[in-house]
């Protein structure tokens, strides 16, 4: 009977320390989950702001501010517009 006693007392308290472990890591993996869901949060957040940031910047007067001054271009303008046909492509040995 003691014998009997003593195996079930075993098998109850590896059942408690089985419960135990189960709910650490049940806590464990909802401590992690809510981790990953405020960093995806925060990701979120930052694409947003970048999107924002990326379409200001793509708007065509800062395009074209950009490339006045930074690159030295300029409109073109019929004095220095050099027009190309096909003829005088074909006499200076370009493909027809």
């Amino acid at each position: 009977m003691t014998r009997l006693n003593l195996v079930l007392l075993v098998a109850v308290v590896l059942s408690a320390l089985a419960l135990v472990h189960s709910h650490y890591e049940s806590r464990r993996m909802f401590m992690a989950l809510e981790s990953a869901r405020k960093e995806a949060k925060r990701l979120e957040l930052e694409q947003d702001r970048l999107q924002v940031e990326r379409r200001a910047q793509a708007t065509p007067l800062r395009v074209e501010q950009i490339a006045r001054q930074q690159l030295q271009m300029r409109d073109a303008t019929p004095a220095i517009t050099q027009y190309v046909t096909a003829a005088s492509a074909a006499d200076k040995g370009g493909a027809p």
